[in-house]
């Protein structure tokens, strides 16, 4: 049995940049940076920092590339896959390995969604045409009380 499976979690590096295949399919392309901590042999904390090319296919990649930027987590399930081309200029064999994100899923947000009480403290106006489009859930003003749950 063999397998070829890469789970990255980190940081991009760059923005993703979103190119069309000529068969009309979108693909991204973007860098993730990973770091690994541990201890030198004099008891040292050392942090070592790895960086991934990370390639992606389809109705994805134009999710990546609309809402992930330079900074954001993300976390990648995919394999690896080394390309080789010959140089045009010098005629050499380059070789690059990167990983095909066959899943993304984007990390926790910093600073960019308002907090819920700054939601709160929005005008009325706004407030009515976020209930009225059915994105806020209306949850009961009530106390719960945790004896009448029934489980």
């Amino acid at each position: 049995m063999n397998l070829n499976k890469v789970l990255l979690f980190g940081n991009l590096t760059r923005d993703p940049e979103l190119k069309s295949l000529p068969s009309g399919m979108q693909v991204a392309n973007f860098g993730l940076a990973t770091n690994r901590v541990y201890k030198d042999r004099d008891g040292n904390q050392q942090q070592q920092a790895e960086f991934h090319n990370i390639v992606v296919f389809g109705r994805q990649a134009e999710t990546t590339a609309q809402y992930l930027k330079k900074g954001s987590s993300a976390f990648i399930d995919g394999r690896l896959q080394t390309r080789n081309w010959d140089d045009k200029e010098t005629g050499k064999k380059m070789y690059r390995t990167e990983v095909v994100a066959e899943r993304v899923q984007f990390g926790p947000r910093t600073g960019g969604a308002p907090s819920t009480s700054e939601r709160n403290s929005a005008k009325p106006e706004a407030q009515d045409n976020q209930s009225d489009s059915g994105s806020e859930i209306d949850y009961p003003q009530e106390e719960i009380n945790p004896d009448d749950i029934p489980f």
